[in-house]
């Protein structure tokens, strides 16, 4: 497979977006960020919000121009879908569709609507998206610093003609362009986005830490000392292998974790593993995980507030407030 192209500050006019009105739809964490480092970059911004509600007046305290998300949508240039996956059906629907102009840009940050067909957008708009590879608070941070996140663009409806080019201005009005921002499709970003979270940052990750935890516990050792070794210092290797691969984490790490985990490793992610892997694929590319999740969303997210309970009350959670509060600093 050919490699993904990547565009830098050079290759991008942000002036694509001089003169244009967007309206940033949500203001959680990638809302915030993104509608504040466009207004620092000179475009011209409104929130869409629901009136007087949190999000609201939070854009007011940090000067932004805000309004309800059908007249935020009316006359827009570029229409950003920052929110919830699970929400931006019934609010393109009911808020966004009906005032959606001919020409616009329809903009999203993660491919989830348009790669299931949740969102059918008209033929007469461009559809695109700009997924910034790291939290709103991260953005803004390294923004401010003068730089900027890595990004992705993609184009999945081009009706004027200019729609990478507005994808690539927005990176560009995020600093995303400072450090490179790659070129890619709705369907590969959603779908490695999905399985990422599931079978290895979020799902796989939490899976691994219970397991060792409760294998320490179940030897006999106390659940304090297996806390430490298998949840806190699980930052110190991420940002390790976060700054500069394995190779720099098994530079850092002691001769003898290195060849322990080398030569054991394999133990735990099996053949039956990676078979697990692929099923838990398997289900996103045929639209399982889809049709679980909008079910569930449609319940009232019983299924996952009854795992989020159950997770809350685990030993290791119940072990880990004792212990986190050890590192908090008591005010004088």
């Amino acid at each position: 497979m050919a490699s993904m192209k990547i565009y830098h500050d050079s290759d991008v006019d942000i002036n694509v977006l001089k003169g244009k009105k967007i309206a940033v739809l949500g203001y959680g964490a990638q809302g915030r960020a993104q509608a504040l480092c466009f207004n620092d970059s000179g475009l011209d911004v409104t929130v869409g919000a629901r009136k007087d509600g949190k999000s609201w007046n939070k854009v007011k305290e940090d000067g932004l121009k805000v309004a309800e998300i059908p007249d935020a949508v009316k006359d827009a240039d570029v229409v950003m879908m920052l929110l919830p996956d699970e929400v931006q059906p019934d609010i393109y629907k009911d808020m966004v569709a009906p005032n959606l102009k001919k020409g616009a840009a329809l903009e999203f940050a993660h491919g989830f609507a348009i790669t299931f067909n949740l969102i059918q957008p008209p033929e007469d708009v461009d559809v695109i998206m700009m997924a910034p590879k790291a939290p709103g608070d991260m953005e803004r941070l390294v923004f401010l610093e003068g730089f900027g996140v890595p990004a992705l663009v993609c184009v999945h409806q081009d009706y004027t003609g200019n729609a990478k080019n507005i994808a690539l201005a927005l990176a560009k009005g995020l600093g995303s362009t400072r450090a490179g921002v790659f070129e890619t499709t709705f369907d590969f970003e959603t779908k490695t986005d999905l399985f990422g979270e599931q079978a290895v940052l979020c799902g796989g990750l939490t899976a691994m830490i219970k397991a060792g935890f409760q294998t320490l516990v179940d030897a006999g050792y106390p659940p304090q000392m297996a806390y430490f070794e298998v949840l806190h210092e699980t930052k110190l290797i991420t940002d390790l292998i976060n700054v500069g691969g394995f190779e720099k984490m098994w530079y850092v790490v002691s001769n003898t974790a290195e060849y322990g985990g080398l030569t054991r490793r394999d133990r735990v992610i099996t053949p039956e593993s990676m078979a697990g892997m692929k099923s838990v694929l398997d289900d996103i590319e045929t639209g399982k995980f889809k049709d679980e999740w909008r079910a569930d969303w449609n319940n009232g997210l019983k299924d996952l507030k009854a795992l989020e309970k159950k997770d809350s009350e685990l030993q290791i959670e119940v072990v880990g407030k004792e212990i986190r509060a050890l590192f908090e600093r008591k005010k004088q």
